[in-house]
Order: C-alpha cells, then structure tokens, then sequence
C-alpha cells in the first residue's frame, strides 16, 4: 500500500471554512435543543409518563449517561471513517432517537430512548471540533472549536425557549419532533458543505485508546470536567421548578430563564475562544472559582424573583469558558488519540450532567428544597478547581516535560511525555 504524501502546510482558512463551521454548528444546535429542553419540560414529562419530577430527573441522568457510553464505543470503530460520513451518520442517529423518545409511552421506554439518543452526542461534536480546526488558519483554532460549541449556546437562546414554549401548549413530545427535523437538515448541509475527508487508514481505535487513557493529564482533565461542571446541571435540571416554587414567578416566566441561560451560554462561549488565546489552564481556573461563587449567588437571591434572572445567566457564561477551554485542553494532552481527545470532553460534561442531576435530585428528595441542589454545585466546582491544581502540581513535578499547543498559539503549556507517546 502506498502512503499518500503529507499535504502542505496550510497558513489560512478552508475556502469554504464559514459554510462548513455554520452546518456543523447547527448539528450542536439540534443537539443543545433536545438536550436542555428536557430540563424545562420536566414538570410536563413527568405529568406525561405519571412519575415524580426528581424521577422524571433520571431521564436527564440517561441522556448524559448514553453520551459516557457513546463516545468511547464510537470512536473505538470510527477511528478510520471518513469524518464528513461519520457526521451524517451521528446526525442520522439522532434524529432518529429523537422520534424514538416522542413515541415513548411510559418511563422505561422514554429513559431507554434518551439514553439511545445521547451516544451520537459527544462522538458528534469531537468529530465536529476537529474537522473545523483542521479547516481553520492555525492560529484561529480555539476561536473554530468555539464556533461549533457556539451552535449549542445559540440552541439555549432560541431552540430551548421556543421548545419549551411549543412544549407547553402542543405536549412535550413535540419539542423531540423538532428537533429530530433540525438534525435531519444538518445532515444535508454537511453533505452540501464540508469538505469530504478520507479517514486516516493508519488509525485503529485500540492505539488511539491505549494512547489516551494511558495518559494521567487526561483522567485529571476529564475529572476536573466531570465534577466541576456538574454544578451547572445540579441547578439547571430543577430550574422550572425553582422559577415557579421558591422564586414564586408564574410558569410562563421559565422560558425567560431558558433564555438567559442561552444567552449566558453564547456569551460564555465567545468569551472563551478570546481566553484560550491568553491561557487555557488559567482560563479553567478562573471560570472553576467563579462558578462556585455564582452557586451560592444562585442560593442566595433564589427567593427574591427576578433578581435570580442575572446570576442564571452568569453561571452558564461562566460555565461556557470551562467547557471550551477544557475541549482545548483535552485535545492536546490526547497526543496523537486527538479524535477520542475531541470527542471525550464531552463524556466528561455529560457525566457532570449527569452527576449534578442525579445529586440534585438526592438533596430535593431528602427534603432540602430547590434552592439546595446550588450548594451542591458549590462544592462540584471547589472539587474540579481542586483536581485542575492537583494536575498542574503533577504538571510541574514530571522529570520530563514536552510542549503542546494550547489554543490558538500564543502560548504554550506542558503536559508529561507520557501523554504524548
């Protein structure tokens, strides 16, 4: 077998890098939309399927654990595919458990169907992060991961309302309809607009594994992601709930909150790909402190009404800079398992959602209230800043070290050889 040449260096964009960038990012539109909708249709579901809302909760904790599952399956036998088909592929998949979950007639069938839904998740967007930083110029990388990652902000500004709000007037199960539409139109404009790109004939999902899960930078990273991002999904999960029973607002008002969250999410999400070019370690620290800090903001004006309307949107804006940063990060510890890299920082964050769901769940079931679940997302966040600084610590003590790129290349941090061979 002859080995095709090294293609040359490329100092600019992809001709088509803004059409492609704009298909993948509503694939993460379609994916935000089913994802977070179920957070604000919780009360409606769990009337639907005749379960309590923290039961209903699991539902949520299936989804995010379908994405767990999924990422390491996945890209263990996709490691060759081309990545324009394997996109489709996913985006296939998930329309058509969406569907799956809007025929679901009870809580086993439902929570089977999101657990279904959430495998194509992380698989999608690691997929989806690469291929845009491989159609970037080099040094607008972290600023073309964060435009994919924009599709999922920009889906809690417009698609989680407006599902929510289709939700509560048309039944929940045509908020899953919806979107399985929106998936089905990603996968024709990948079709039309990403280039095709054969797959790496070379790759095999057992080196890619080995390599990867062999390295500590990456198990720290994932944890520091898996914990300190559950915060975030302790509060969100029950937000219906809290907007219309502690901060005694009526139901109509929940899609409000949605929004800010959406808008937090998109805020967050710019902000970071402008932070990964100063620091991606120190951009983690900074969002990891400043979540805890909201958490108990969240806690505090809870009962006060409208004044919880700003803190929501400052957790998720702060929450975004984690998420994307730690996307960078994963990808350059990975070594040369760069597409298990991509894609596992989203198994990461699924397992923080569902972490924070289920803990959310526990402290409202124990009788503690709404408001609880944000103490738990205090002491989620105190843990994953914690375990950024046990790896920085692990970091620095190494006998050797080997640079890696951060971002957008105006810096550079360390990781152990290790995770590099």
């Amino acid at each position: 077998m002859t080995t095709p040449a090294p293609a040359p260096e490329r100092t600019g964009a992809h001709p088509r890098y803004a059409l492609a960038v704009l298909a993948l990012a509503l694939g993460g539109f379609a994916i935000g939309t089913t994802e977070f909708v179920t957070m604000g249709l919780l009360p409606q579901i769990a009337e639907g399927i005749g379960v309590s809302e923290p039961t209903a909760g699991h539902v949520i904790s299936a989804y995010a654990l379908g994405v767990v599952a999924g990422v390491p399956v996945l890209s263990f036998f996709a490691a060759r595919l081309p990545r324009r088909g394997l996109l489709v592929g996913l985006m296939g998949a998930y329309a058509l458990f969406n569907v799956l979950s809007a025929l679901a007639t009870g809580y086993g069938m439902l929570t089977a169907a999101r657990f279904l839904d959430g495998l194509p998740h992380g698989a999608y967007f690691g997929v989806a992060s690469l291929v845009a930083a491989e159609l970037a110029a080099p040094d607008k990388r972290g600023r073309a991961v964060a435009a994919v990652m924009l599709g999922l902000s920009v889906a809690n500004v417009v698609g989680v309302p407006a599902a929510t709000f289709v939700g509560q007037n048309l039944g929940w199960r045509a908020a899953y309809v919806g979107t399985a539409v929106i998936a089905a139109l990603t996968m024709a404009l990948v079709l039309a607009f990403v280039p095709s790109r054969p797959g790496d004939p070379e790759a095999t999902g057992a080196k890619e594994a080995r390599e990867f899960f062999g390295s500590s930078q990456v198990w720290l990273t994932m944890a520091a992601g898996a914990i300190g991002f559950g915060g975030m999904f302790a509060v969100y999960s029950y937000i219906a709930t809290t907007v219309t029973d502690v901060a005694m607002l009526g139901s109509g008002t929940v899609p409000v909150f949605l929004l800010a969250f959406g808008l937090g999410m998109v805020a967050g999400t710019w902000v970071a790909g402008e932070l990964a070019s100063w620091s991606v370690f120190r951009s983690l620290i900074v969002s990891g402190v400043g979540s805890g800090v909201l958490m108990l903001a969240f806690w505090a004006v809870a009962p006060y009404g409208w004044f919880l309307l700003p803190v929501v949107f400052l957790i998720t804006a702060v929450g975004s800079i984690l998420v994307v940063n730690l996307q960078l990060r994963l990808m350059d510890v990975a070594g040369d398992a760069v597409t298990l890299g991509a894609a596992m920082n989203h198994a990461a964050l699924n397992a923080a959602n569902a972490l924070g769901a289920w803990l959310g769940g526990v402290v409202i079931a124990a009788g503690y209230g709404y408001r609880a679940p944000a103490l738990v997302g205090a002491a989620l966040s105190v843990l994953g800043v914690a375990i950024l600084l046990l790896a920085s610590w692990h970091d620095k003590r190494g006998a050797r070290l080997t640079p890696v790129d951060v971002g957008a290349g105006e810096e550079r941090s360390y990781a152990p050889v290790s995770s590099r061979s």
